[in-house]
């Protein structure tokens, strides 16, 4: 098999994977109302309107990148990463928004049920609708780990449970049709909308890790701690470690104990080696470092977030 297309992706942009999304989504909504309309079944209406909020949410996700990928300026001096959590928390309340409309229709549709018509025309719309969104899941996932893009990641997971939702409303529609059981269509749309909703409080809740500058994940500390573990052994000594994310760009703070005896230019050279380190082992990262003297009690009473000299 041919390597040329994982090669290619390496160099597409984050803006491009959610293009990519975009026209996804297009190509969904129409497939998906397509089947609705030729069967009258209020799950693959669920299913629609699902895909309806993957649109809205890929269009957010496009602003968001394109905003995020502006360079700092003088009133966004940390850039503009923290745009994405924005359209993540967007997308969750769209998702749950969805799910209300849906189990209205559903709710709807229970208490006065319908005959659907052109079922296997309207299931084979879906499957292929499906077919797409699967395939635009999987590349959109792994460019959000790459990248370390939230939007991105947002927008795979929920492509994907749109995947899910997708074969299990087909195998539904079809399980009405072939028992005649009409309340089933109904059922399957109400049980799309409780997996909609947790979705989007899962997605909400992550979101909002983002926004209160959560830690960075254990597999970025035991990095950080992996290249720091290099100058210990040579004496050097760290405290006052803190770290977040923002977007797709990573902040590392800490506070470095050299020897009193060091001149500036010596601990400013340690500095520069430690920071090249971890942002050789954690693109995307920058470093903030205050050196101190390790034998002054004082470098050991600074080390909350609101510090404070000794002599206070």
């Amino acid at each position: 098999m041919s390597t040329e297309t994982p090669e290619k992706e390496q160099h597409w942009s984050p803006r491009a994977y959610a293009l990519l999304s975009v026209a996804a989504a297009v190509a969904t909504v129409g497939l998906k109302l397509g089947a609705y309309f030729v069967t009258g079944s209020v799950g693959l209406f669920s299913d629609a309107a699902e895909s309806l909020v993957n649109f809205v949410a890929a269009v957010a996700a496009l602003w968001a990148l394109t905003v995020a990928a502006r360079p700092p300026d003088e009133e966004h001096a940390y850039g503009h990463g923290k745009v994405e959590y924005f359209a993540s928390g967007l997308e969750s309340a769209l998702i749950i928004l969805a799910a209300g409309w849906i189990g209205l229709s559903a709710w709807e549709r229970l208490v006065n049920p319908e005959l659907l018509s052109h079922v296997p025309a309207g299931l084979f719309l879906s499957a292929v609708a499906a077919g797409i969104n699967g395939a635009v899941a999987l590349v959109l996932l792994r460019a959000g780990r790459r990248l370390r893009s939230i939007t991105l990641e947002a927008d795979a997971r929920h492509l994907m449970t749109d995947v899910w939702t997708t074969a299990g409303v087909i195998a539904g529609v079809a399980a009405a049709q072939l028992t005649g059981w009409l309340a089933l269509d109904p059922l399957i749309a109400l049980a799309v909308a409780a997996n909609i909703v947790w979705t989007g409080v899962r997605l909400l809740r992550e979101t909002a890790s983002g926004l209160l500058d959560r830690a960075l994940p254990a597999e970025d500390q035991r990095t950080i701690s992996k290249v720091l573990s290099r100058y210990e052994r040579m004496g050097v000594r760290f405290h006052a470690l803190r770290t977040r994310a923002s977007g797709q760009r990573r902040f590392v703070s800490m506070h470095v104990l050299v020897p009193g005896r060091w001149t500036v230019k010596e601990g400013h050279d340690l500095a520069e080696r430690i920071e090249k380190d971890l942002r050789a082992a954690l693109p995307g990262s920058t470093v903030f470092i205050h050196i101190e003297p390790s034998e002054d009690p004082a470098s050991f009473a600074d080390q909350g977030l609101d510090r404070r000299p000794h002599h206070e």
